[in-house]
């Protein structure tokens, strides 16, 4: 099984979630990460951030068919503003986590990290070690719900791995 990295700060742990635009898969891994450190007490110690590697959306609010469903299932989309990647993440950001393999390729080319802080989002998916987090914007409705579904599970997955290195 997948194990998250040593916090880099004793009693905090950050946490970036890397898609293309940041305006689907990321910030919907971040919406609902952040409600499940919250519902299981780790909210004030692990921060998530979410961000792309592209600046097109920078500013924009998600895409409304990403919120518009997590809304339907009781989530908040709300703050979510799109933002680019930062290149100090790569020296501050505890675990780093692509929402695909480009993405994953795109954040190894900004500069050196540790290997074991850049990982794909699904190598902590039960269901899907490994695979890609599949990109919903050229799609239909079905490809957003997919991408929530994996990104549930795999969140209740984050939390445990984060839960064990946090110490709570």
């Amino acid at each position: 099984m997948t194990e998250a990295p040593p916090p880099l700060e004793a009693g905090r742990y950050r946490v970036a979630l890397i898609c293309l635009g940041n305006i689907c898969r990321s910030p919907t891994a971040d919406v609902v990460l952040t409600d499940r450190l919250a519902a299981a007490g780790l909210g004030e110690v692990v921060e998530v951030v979410s961000a792309g590697t592209g600046d097109w959306h920078v500013g924009e609010a998600m895409d409304r068919r990403s919120a518009a469903l997590l809304t339907r299932e009781g989530y908040d989309p709300t703050r979510h503003r799109a933002q680019q990647v930062r290149t100090d993440w790569l020296a501050n950001v505890d675990l780093l986590l692509e929402m695909d393999r480009q993405n994953l390729a795109d954040l190894q080319a900004l500069g050196p990290a540790t290997p074991e802080r850049l990982r794909l989002f699904r190598d902590f998916d039960p269901e899907g070690t490994g695979e890609d987090v599949p990109d919903p914007w050229h799609g239909g409705e079905s490809g957003f719900v997919d991408v929530l579904t994996m990104v549930e599970r795999t969140a209740d997955q984050l939390v445990e791995r984060l839960r064990s290195v946090v110490g709570t």
